[in-house]
């Protein structure tokens, strides 16, 4: 007994005629008898009978027809769904991001994508550098921050992305807020308490960098999870923080922001494809939106 066969007795049983049911599947009505014979061998007895012009099923035959044509109909189905997903009419999008291109870069694509293809599900997740790329092989493509390292699933490609820079956050009252400055240096910071993000955080990792090249020690008063937990640490008093200058895009004026100097401090997005050697089209969509798009624009200079 074979799928097709079944398909072809679903056909005869919804057209009681053989000829009908040939012309509906493009089969040659030889061939459909040829079915139909093989899959009575394979029960045993009659599955119908001759009416006239037509055929008559038997109780064995309206039985098996119940379960033929369930089984016809899954596959019209699933020859739908192929349909949809070669058109890219439906499909499920599962996105990883990093704390920072979660919440200042992926709101506007996942708009973008959804406004051309608004039947697909997408499904996002977000968490530090290090979370994300610890869960990759769950993702169908990651957008992560900071440095990516060489320990990766197998069948992982990296596109670089973005550049971002870090900068420094203080409250309007902070004697380096009123100081007029264009920039803060390293030593500037190395005498007041500073407020970092997580173990796994891609910009606490590149500020411990900058810090011990630099040869400047840090006084850590705090170190809080997220974006937003350390804008209200710094808010609070608890000294001076460090995050994405993108973040600061709608910033109110109760923090100023001063660039690192006399050289920027930068680091780059890095979009990660995981199962690279057999990407869906939905994930080669969002990828050449993601590398052709334009980021949103970051506020410049100093303040909010």
């Amino acid at each position: 007994m074979t799928p097709d066969q079944l398909i072809t007795f679903a056909a005869v049983a919804e057209h009681r005629n053989i000829s009908r049911a040939a012309l509906a599947l493009h089969l040659s009505q030889p061939a459909v008898s040829g079915q139909l014979r093989q899959l009575q061998d394979e029960f045993g007895e009659s599955l119908y009978l001759r009416d006239g012009r037509g055929v008559r099923l038997t109780p064995a035959g309206e039985q098996l027809a119940s379960y033929a044509s369930r089984l016809r109909d899954t596959f019209r189905q699933a020859y739908a769904y192929r349909d949809a997903l070669r058109g890219m009419e439906q499909g499920t999008l599962r996105i990883g991001a990093s704390t920072t291109p979660a919440s200042y870069l992926l709101p506007y694509l996942m708009a973008e994508f959804q406004r051309l293809h608004p039947d697909v599900t997408v499904h996002t997740d977000d968490g530090n550098t290090a979370d994300i790329i610890g869960a990759l092989a769950s993702f169908d493509i990651a957008l992560v921050e900071g440095q990516v390292g060489g320990d990766l699933p197998p069948d992982t490609v990296v596109h670089p992305w973005h550049e971002d820079e870090i900068v420094a956050i203080m409250p309007r009252s902070h004697p380096l807020a009123s100081a007029g400055l264009q920039h803060v240096t390293l030593a500037d910071l190395g005498t007041h308490a500073l407020v970092l993000r997580e173990a796994g955080s891609g910009v606490r990792q590149l500020i411990e960098r900058a810090f011990a090249r630099a040869g400047v020690p840090m006084r850590v008063a705090l170190a809080i999870a997220g974006v937003e937990g350390v804008k209200e640490a710094v808010r609070a008093g608890m000294g001076v923080g460090f995050v994405s200058a993108m973040s600061m895009r709608h910033e109110n004026e109760s923090l100023c922001r001063l660039p690192l100097g006399p050289d920027p401090l930068t680091r780059r997005f890095s979009i990660l494809v995981p199962h690279a050697s057999a990407p869906s089209r939905l994930v080669g969509r969002f990828l050449e939106l993601c590398l052709n798009g334009d980021a949103p624009p970051v506020a410049g200079g100093s303040g909010a």
